[in-house]
């Protein structure tokens, strides 16, 4: 169940619960939203910018975190949706999204995840995906699939790449792959 939080018209705080809250601490939650009430409303209307629901932001998280520090147990998470004009208000589709009124859907995540690939050519998917592993990495991946018996999958290839940045490179701490 999500319930909301409207602070003026600027934003909308949605809280999404496991289970109904008790009176309590609603009193708590209006404290901490700077007095700011809950609607009995399961949906709002309006157009508003907020995190995109794949992604609980870490303002949710440490919101959740001081929920439970006063008590109130049972939160999934906490997200602030911010009322903009229209459609053609602008912000950043990587972290956030724009939303046509929330409803109890809003947290609601229908993809399904991508198939798992294998990677026939690691060469050329280090170059399709642009992941800069140099040419000792990709003979070793090489070696790797040989040695398992099994094509490496994208998952598998892309998680080295990253275990291996030029910002992470375990191997210089003597770490072993």
């Amino acid at each position: 169940m999500i319930y909301f939080f409207r602070i003026r018209d600027i934003k909308i705080i949605a809280l999404e619960v496991q289970s109904r809250l008790i009176p309590n601490n609603f009193e708590k939650l209006e404290w901490l939203f700077d007095g700011t009430i809950c609607s009995d409303d399961q949906q709002v209307q309006g157009t508003f910018v907020g995190p995109r629901k794949e992604m609980i932001t870490p303002w949710s998280t440490n919101a959740v975190e001081i929920a439970e520090n006063m008590g109130i147990n049972g939160i999934r998470r906490i997200e602030e949706f911010f009322f903009v004009p229209g459609k053609d208000a602008s912000y950043d589709p990587m972290l956030q999204a724009l939303y046509e009124g929330l409803d109890q859907q809003l947290f609601t995540i229908e993809h399904q995840p991508d198939p798992i690939l294998e990677v026939a050519d690691i060469s050329a998917y280090n170059q399709q995906e642009g992941l800069a592993l140099n040419r000792d990495e990709i003979e070793y991946l090489e070696g790797v699939s040989q040695r398992i018996g099994r094509k490496l999958t994208d998952s598998e290839v892309f998680g080295f790449s990253q275990v291996n940045s030029e910002h992470c490179r375990h191997r210089i701490f003597n770490g072993t792959f």
